[in-house]
């Protein structure tokens, strides 16, 4: 039985606290469920990153003697920026309205945090005896940089699980692959001269025209269409240069967001770029460029994990009457950084909408909130016995 209220005030204490990454100070986030996990009867591990920043552990653990490989629930504990459009609402009050909670981070995704740790009270209090471990793993610095998994993979939370389930927004979806990111900067350097004698400076930003150019026309390798992910994806999202109207530029740089699937390799991608490069260094007088990497972790795929699949499936099956299938996403999770430290499968289900992730006026419906709280509890008694 669903404790609605109290699931709901955690919910909104949550959101409430203000994690927008950056600088995130998810340690807040992190006593929070200490204090509430701690008082149900749950173990609770805060792992510190720094000063202002951790991971949280948060524990079921089994009496049996010979334990079956581990369950863990994991979510991330900060969130993006409000943004510049204003909100109908105030981002961090946590408001019910037609059965709606807005706030920033109810989808994506304190509300999946929230009803992964409402399950393991409810399986705490229901004192079944469990085969395994329920883990919670609660993670800082997803929406940026993917720090806390990072420093969590070097624990055996990670390396000892059966499963992983990921509560990242999917509106109710089985999610078992997602692309991965490959995000990169190119810089141009030129000159600076007088903006009425170009001739004497060289022209960063002409010079970077020629690469966006080149980007815009770039054909991944030959490579299928992934049967769950599409095609990948090269979006240049921003750009700076220039010092004022009247001075040749003599800097400029761009940032590309490549979204891929498991059948593109990063390396090639950055090969092709470089070649780009060269190509226009060839031809282009004074052309000087360079590329960094700033964020590469592959894409996941564990459609092939058909009996875990199966279980999901199934629960889902029985609480709702839906048959769901396999799916794909193409944003990325802390996934990414598990897969290299484990052979377990990776799967995301969640309440939220993907759709409001980022987006002003985010909300979660309610019933979608306490459905899924039904859902992880209902699974892990299963998995676990």
């Amino acid at each position: 039985m669903i404790n609605k209220e109290r699931a709901t005030q955690f919910l909104q204490t949550l959101v409430q606290i203000n994690s927008v990454n950056p600088p995130a100070n998810e340690l807040v986030v992190a006593h929070k469920i200490a204090e509430h996990c701690t008082s149900y009867g749950l173990e609770v591990d805060i792992q510190m990153i720094d000063d202002a920043r951790a991971n949280i552990i948060v524990r079921l653990l089994s009496n049996a003697k010979e334990k079956n490989a581990s369950l863990v629930f994991s979510g991330h504990l900060d969130t993006v920026p409000v943004g510049d459009i204003p909100w109908d609402y105030e981002p961090f009050s946590a408001e019910i309205i037609d059965d709606k909670m807005y706030g920033r981070g109810t989808t994506d995704m304190k509300g999946g945090v929230a009803a992964l740790l409402e399950a393991m009270i409810i399986l705490k209090e229901k004192k079944i005896p469990l085969k395994g471990d329920l883990l919670f793993l609660g993670t800082a610095g997803e929406e940026v940089d993917c720090i806390g998994a990072k420093q969590a993979i070097e624990t055996d939370i990670v390396k000892n699980a059966g499963a992983i389930i990921i509560a990242e927004p999917s509106s109710g979806e089985i999610f078992c692959a997602h692309k991965g990111v490959l995000w990169l900067e190119i810089e141009t350097f030129g000159k600076t001269a007088h903006g009425s004698m170009p001739q004497n400076g060289i022209n960063a930003i002409t010079h970077m025209h020629k690469i966006i150019s080149a980007l815009q026309t770039y054909s991944f390798r030959a490579v299928e269409e992934h049967p769950l992910l599409g095609r990948p994806t090269l979006v240049i999202s921003t750009i700076k240069g220039g010092v004022t109207t009247n001075v040749i530029p003599d800097y400029c740089a761009i940032r590309i967001d490549i979204r891929s699937t498991p059948l593109l390799s990063h390396q090639e991608i950055i090969e092709d770029i470089k070649g780009i490069i060269g190509e226009i260094q060839k031809t282009e007088h004074d052309f000087n460029a360079k590329i960094h990497v700033l964020h590469d972790l592959n894409s996941i795929d564990y459609s092939g994990s058909q009996a875990l699949l199966a279980q999901l499936k199934a629960v889902k099956n029985e609480l709702s009457n839906v048959t769901l299938l396999e799916k794909g996403v193409n944003y990325y999770t802390d996934g990414s950084v598990f897969s290299v430290a484990t052979n377990a499968p990776i799967i995301i289900y969640g309440p939220g909408n993907e759709n409001l992730a980022h987006q002003p006026n985010e909300h979660i419906e309610m019933n979608a909130f306490f459905d899924a709280i039904e859902f992880y509890s209902v699974f892990a008694e299963r998995y676990l016995t």
